[in-house]
């Protein structure tokens, strides 16, 4: 490999390495004067900027000047980074990140009347798209962390509320799209007029009535809290929008005929059933979408100031003829020409005067033609995928919002009729997008999951009390804990309330169902994994596996993840229940495999959810530290003891049940007191009850295999409760290996299997022979089983990335690592913090905070390691 006169580390896997010799920090450090007149250069055209383009205020400016001034001379190291784009991108993105985080947490002391800058203002003045920016931002966080922590405190992340932001966005962008293929099938555009400027007769312009459905549902979701914001609430109170808009609408606008028994199924004596048709068509909650209908109507009553019609009989001539009026509220006049364009106008400045400006962006522009604000590909790497086709790159970013006045109207979208005509009624079934996916999903978990009882079973409870003790108290007291940790208003970000009383009535109600969601799940695996071990032990005494503590933990983790997966939160996601349950990731992989054996009716979308987790966690989540997975692996591999306590990586021991109680406030009302507290097993490392052994994920669906697949099928499947034993205890299931060497190899035996399959497909997308692929296999499996150590602190694709560099040199390919960085960008598991920030152990008084990029370290600590075991 290039780069023979690297200095060798000190040790394999410590981070240890002279990268400040490497060539890119001498390049810096020759080129000092010119770097000082860059820096000066940059600095002035921020600050021209937040002076110019963005009139921001003398105490905003200055904190922003003191965050580019802080983190500029990372910015500088930054510009020879591989796949980080141009210099002149780099500062725009870099720009926009700083102001970002000003407004975030700068002016945390500000009162609520002075708005702050938004984001859409900060991707205007530095031309960026929405999904460019998120690429940058997560990487921003990692670089000047630290700066962060001593300018904002340590709790700078949760106040930056970055994933919310995230995930409040791709979630606007599917009901956006919802919206839009709904108001299509149900009703004409523009009076079936064509568009103006259009050359295409077929492309017409939505009304006037489609810019006041949205915005009635904008305005009934910005009255949500954070807690019931999520996509399922969403859509039905978008559903309940177009409620009100088949009922209001003039009937010479409609796509559809009501008296058609295909477009409206539900019907009676009195005429269609509009709520039951809508939910069997859009897959929604009767109950949940009369509810949405009621809030509806209020808004109307409150905001708009219209007055419901008492007397039906004279509504029913026009657009309520042959729909039953039981349950609706039909508002006269409502939407006529004069009335609309005055509800309109109320609506535009109810929404503008609720938007929280610090940092969020205007949802207006969601529903119109404006997808390539988002640009295309996907959001956090792969974590979040942004709905819809692929699009060109449009400059369509509008003038910052200042008010209702200055606005300019929103950009009607523009549609293709159906070629039939009557799209609503030709189309039996929804189209596949992420929001049918979720109201399906939805509805196994209400149709399924919700009708079971809120207690253990009589089958279960004949179980539990089986044991040498009765743990039925333990077990209900640690579910009603553990939930009551995780469902809480504090788990639902800054903006709620520190506990569930505190909550208003509708987020109380909507936590508690999820809270009941996730509990009936929990029983019913439970139940189902009691009743297969029991036959597999010939016995229903299942003392070690229903009094360990981690399991159950883990359990209910798993349960509560799914109702959250299904609900499509906007604060409350992954990786939020392990810390909520005090657990970890690799604590967590043990159950994964068997929650979805044991739970036959599990939707595909939870499978493909659960799937995509455990790749999570095999490639770095259970590599980081203070994993549980150091404490198994310092009982399977003494050797490498000295490394996992010099590098601090060691788990700590779970927090205790009546710790988790006292700090989130949880009251137990009639359930029994907490369970004695168990000393931990003498024979744990450092914390209690770690794992022994893991399972292949079979999930169920053929579809979705785990990445273990067939590794370990030849090895014997020791029962469940043997796969929470010590670390140090043997495995009698095993031929006198120690549990945690059993579980060690699984473990490994999985981040195989994982390495193989994206091995293949990077290989194949660098059309790299098979011959070159397997000596790269080989050269990773020797890593895992040899220099394990190299994986500490890592992610899984930074060692493949390195693998076939490596033996590209070896083979003398004409093969460059920015070939390479180009080439994984293309994968969909890419996350740009793999190649860009690499973790390495500085010497305490050097780089503090600092990780260096992926070419660095290449050199200085993989290449001697490849050197060996090559030669």
């Amino acid at each position: 490999m290039d780069g023979a006169d690297a200095p060798q580390p000190a040790r394999s896997g410590s981070g240890v390495t002279a990268c400040s010799t490497s060539t890119a920090p001498a390049r810096m450090n020759g080129g000092a004067n010119a770097n000082n007149n860059a820096a000066a250069a940059m600095e002035e055209r921020f600050a021209d900027v937040c002076k110019r383009k963005l009139v921001l205020d003398e105490s905003t400016t200055r904190q922003a000047m003191q965050l580019f001034k802080e983190t500029k001379i990372i910015l500088l190291s930054s510009m020879s980074s591989l796949g980080s784009g141009s210099p002149e991108e780099i500062e725009r993105s870099w720009c926009a990140c700083v102001l970002y985080c000003v407004s975030k947490l700068g002016n945390a002391g500000k009162a609520k009347e002075d708005r702050g800058i938004t984001l859409r203002q900060i991707l205007r003045a530095f031309d960026l798209k929405i999904v460019d920016f998120f690429k940058e931002m997560p990487q921003f966080c990692i670089k000047v962390g630290f700066i962060l922590t001593g300018l904002y405190g340590s709790d700078w992340e949760k106040r930056l509320e970055l994933q919310e932001l995230q995930a409040n966005l791709v979630h606007l962008c599917s009901l956006g799209r919802h919206y839009r293929r709904a108001y299509q099938e149900l009703f004409l555009l523009n009076d079936g007029k064509p568009a103006n400027n259009s050359s295409d007769l077929n492309v017409q312009q939505a009304s006037e009535y489609y810019d006041f459905g949205w915005l009635l549902f904008l305005v009934l979701r910005n009255q949500a809290s954070s807690a019931v914001k999520n996509l399922l609430t969403s859509t039905t109170e978008l559903v309940s929008v177009l409620a009100v808009l088949i009922i209001h609408i003039p009937v010479r606008l409609r796509n559809f005929s009501i008296e058609d028994s295909s477009c409206f199924a539900k019907k009676s004596d009195k005429g269609v059933n509009l709520i039951a048709s809508l939910c069997e068509r859009y897959l929604t909650s009767e109950d949940e979408l009369s509810k949405a209908l009621q809030k509806t109507n209020i808004l109307i009553k409150d905001i708009l100031k219209k007055k419901p019609c008492s007397d039906v009989s004279e509504c029913q001539q026009g657009s309520l003829s042959f729909i039953d009026p039981e349950g609706l509220t039909f508002f006269k006049n409502f939407l006529e020409e004069d009335s609309l364009k005055s509800s309109l106008q109320v609506l535009e400045k109810e929404y503008v005067n609720g938007l929280d400006t610090k940092g969020e962006l205007d949802a207006r522009m969601f529903a119109n033609d404006e997808d390539s604000l988002l640009g295309s590909g996907s959001l956090s790497g792969g974590a979040l995928k942004l709905p819809g086709t692929k699009r060109k790159y449009d400059d369509v970013m509008a003038s910052p919002t200042k008010s209702t006045a200055s606005r300019a109207p929103m950009s009607p979208p523009r549609f293709c009729p159906s070629p039939n005509g009557n799209s609503f009624c030709n189309s039996k079934m929804a189209p596949f997008t992420p929001v049918s996916t979720a109201m399906t999903t939805a509805k196994w978990l209400r149709s399924t999951i919700s009708p079971l009882p809120s207690k253990p079973s009589g089958e279960l409870l004949r179980f539990f009390s089986a044991c040498d003790k009765d743990v039925t108290d333990d077990i209900t007291c640690r579910a009603a804990i553990i939930l009551g940790a995780i469902f809480t208003g504090s788990s639902f970000g800054e903006r709620m309330c520190t506990s569930l009383r505190n909550t208003s009535g509708m987020d109380a109600i909507w936590t508690e169902q999820r809270k009941m969601e996730a509990l009936k799940l929990y029983y019913r695996v439970l139940e189902s994994m009691c009743r297969a071990e029991s036959q597999i032990l010939s016995g229903s005494n299942l003392t070690s596996l229903l009094s360990n503590e981690r399991f159950h933990r883990c359990m209910i983790a798993c349960s509560a993840e799914l109702v959250l997966a299904t609900h499509k939160t906007v604060t409350m996601m992954f990786p939020a229940v392990l810390e909520k349950t005090g657990i970890t990731a690799f604590d967590l992989s043990k159950v994964i495999e068997s929650f979805v054996r044991h739970e036959d009716s599990l939707p595909r979308e939870l499978k493909r959810h659960l799937n995509s987790l455990e790749e999570r966690l095999l490639e770095s989540m259970a590599w980081e530290k203070g994993s549980s997975m150091y404490n198994s692996l310092i009982v399977a591999r003494p050797t490498l003891s000295a490394e996992i306590n010099r590098l601090g990586l060691l788990a700590e021991p779970m927090p205790s049940l009546d710790a988790i109680a006292v700090h989130h406030d949880i009251s137990l009302g009639g359930l029994p007191p907490l369970p004695f507290h168990k000393q931990p097993d003498k024979d744990e490392v450092r914390s209690p009850k770690r794992a022994c052994t893991e399972r292949r994920n079979v999930l169920v669906d053929n579809s979705f295999r785990s990445p273990v697949k067939d590794a370990i099928k030849s090895k014997f499947l020791p029962p469940l409760q043997s796969a929470f034993a010590s670390p140090t205890r043997p495995n009698p299931a095993a031929g006198g290996e120690t549990c945690a060497e059993t579980g060690i190899g699984v473990f490994l035996s999985k981040i195989t299997k994982l390495a193989a399959i994206r091995i293949k497909c990077l290989c194949e997308r660098l059309q790299l022979s098979q011959q070159i692929l397997e000596r790269v296999y080989s050269l990773v499996q020797q890593i895992i089983s040899q220099q394990t150590a190299l994986f500490f602190n890592r992610h899984i694709d930074q060692i493949i990335l390195c693998c076939i560099y490596g033996v590209a040199k070896i083979s003398q390919l004409a093969l460059t690592f920015k070939e390479i960085i180009f080439s994984y960008r293309k994968q969909s598991q890419c996350k740009p913090q793999v190649f860009r920030s690499v973790y390495v152990n500085w010497p305490s008084r050097s780089r503090s905070g600092v990780k260096p990029h992926i070419v660095l370290i290449v050199q200085g600590i993989f290449s001697p390691v490849f050197n060996w075991l090559v030669f």
